[in-house]
């Protein structure tokens, strides 16, 4: 018994001297909490500079810039800015920033462009989400790649706007990324 209370002891010791040097060295750790369909938890990191993305043509350039613009901003359902986004308030408002108008929702925005396996996607380019990655009706997420494993996302409440690693084989993604492309 005494072993395991002392146990107990070193370990909470042990992670308030971890948060007491975390602390100091002015990083913040703030608890998440866990969803099953949630995806990938996001990666606090500093914001990544427009400038260092080269996205394929100018208007994904111009949509990567506002939607890197926005990190920090807070998720509301529903939100298009300029104060809180959704998903899909996010995408469609950096590529309005750029003049070109998509859907508001993620179903709409995964009809919007030219498909191209996901695979290929280019900074600028929209990756999706669905229940079941056969059917486009049960899209429930999107998100913009910016190219190097990582993508910008309004992804759920609490849970700022933000840039995340990504990967191209993450559960629920679908097969297909979409390229806006301006019409003329």
């Amino acid at each position: 018994m005494t072993t395991t209370r002392t146990s107990t002891i070193t370990r909470r010791s042990f992670r308030g001297a971890a948060l007491a040097l975390f602390t100091g060295a002015g990083i913040a750790l703030t608890p998440l909490a866990a969803e099953a369909s949630a995806g990938p938890a996001p990666i606090a990191s500093a914001p990544v500079l427009a400038s260092s993305v080269a996205a394929p043509n100018s208007a994904a350039q111009v949509a990567v810039d506002t939607a890197l613009a926005q990190q920090g901003k807070p998720y509301a359902w529903g939100g298009s800015g300029p104060n809180s986004y959704d998903c899909s308030g996010l995408t469609s408002s950096a590529y309005r920033a750029a003049g070109v108008t998509l859907p508001r929702t993620s179903r709409e925005q995964y009809h919007a462009g030219v498909y191209l396996p996901v695979g290929q996607a280019q900074a600028g380019d929209l990756v999706f989400y669905g229940y079941d990655t056969g059917d486009p009706g049960s899209i429930h997420h999107v998100a913009m790649y910016l190219g190097n494993g990582t993508i910008v996302e309004a992804q759920q409440t609490g849970v700022p706007v933000h840039i995340r690693p990504f990967g191209f084989t993450e559960g629920e993604l679908m097969p297909f990324a979409v390229r806006v492309t301006p019409r003329r």
